[in-house]
């Protein structure tokens, strides 16, 4: 990326969870293998009902990873944990159907392993200055003062304070002048079967004028996501591999495009994997001390959906 960057050479970028393993691939080298969208506004409707049933983990499995996640949380180890599992789906879509029908600002499609529809832009940066977007907080959009319920949930706004103080502090590593220019402001998302509002901020910085020559650096210095890991970081990914017990790969992780002068990218949430002929949409959801076990767990199922109507 740094060598790319440097020679203003536009690239697709792909980078897993633990930062183990990615893509790195000048645009004039992709093939079929990797579609993707950037910052995308296409709205293609599809022409049929579709199937889309889940199988999530039952309960009580998830009640026992919650209390590995809720133990440390309370001993003080962390302050917030995202934890997440994979769910078994059955759809009569294929993944080229998704990843062609599916309504999302980031879109990819890796071969016929992996496809992404993402809600949520991890940074941007255009003109030496650099920004993220946080996304913490979902409620159904169709209950009763919705916008205003995940608002003034006090477990939501903790949760959404501690991920843009890590945000900010990491942004501080690349950038100066690091501040929060919008706060908790609601997204609308249509799924297949019911509407979601997301609750998302804005932080910005500046770099220096190399930055180009440092793409690589300055990822590697602000991964894995804050939004998708919790805080602190370090201890918090090892509290995540011990309750989560399954490998996220590329899930979590983040993709994106360098147009030779700016860069655009997201994180690889709401996510469908292709493993020994079956799918799995892995989602889950941050949990804090004052969280409710089945309430989280309810919300793992609820953002397992396909953005397609």
């Amino acid at each position: 990326m740094n060598e790319l960057g440097a020679a203003k050479v536009p690239f697709f970028f792909m980078i897993d969870f633990l930062k183990e393993k990615g893509e790195v691939i000048p645009l004039s080298e992709l093939n079929n293998d990797i579609l993707f969208e950037v910052n995308s506004s296409q709205k293609k409707s599809i022409n049929k009902k579709i199937k889309f049933e889940k199988f999530p983990l039952n309960y009580e499995d998830y009640l026992k990873r919650f209390e590995v996640v809720h133990q440390n949380l309370l001993f003080g180890n962390s302050y917030l944990t995202n934890l997440t599992f994979p769910t078994k789906i059955e759809t009569d879509l294929s993944l080229d159907e998704i990843y062609e029908y599916s309504q999302a600002k980031f879109k990819l499609k890796y071969k016929d392993e992996f496809v992404c529809f993402s809600p949520e832009r991890f940074v941007k940066i255009e003109n030496r200055k650099i920004f993220s977007y946080p996304m913490k907080g979902t409620i159904d959009a169709d209950i009763t003062d919705a916008d205003k319920l995940v608002l003034e949930d006090e477990k939501e706004a903790a949760e959404h304070a501690t991920i843009v103080d890590l945000i900010r502090n990491d942004l501080s590593l690349v950038a100066d002048n690091v501040h929060v220019t919008k706060y908790r402001y609601l997204d609308k998302v249509k799924t297949n079967d019911k509407n979601l509002l997301q609750v998302s901020s804005e932080i910005s910085g500046d770099l220096e004028d190399n930055y180009q020559e440092k793409l690589g650096t300055i990822f590697d210095q602000l991964l894995p996501a804050g939004s998708i890991c919790g805080a602190p970081k370090k201890k918090t990914i090892e509290i995540i591999l011990e309750a989560e017990n399954y490998e996220r790969k590329f899930y979590t992780g983040v993709f994106g495009v360098f147009d030779g002068e700016n860069i655009d990218s997201a994180v690889m949430i709401r996510f469908i994997e292709q493993i020994n002929n079956h799918l799995y949409f892995k989602s889950g959801g941050g949990i804090t001390a004052k969280s409710d076990s089945f309430s989280e767990y309810k919300e793992l199922i609820q953002k397992v959906y396909v953005p397609i109507y």
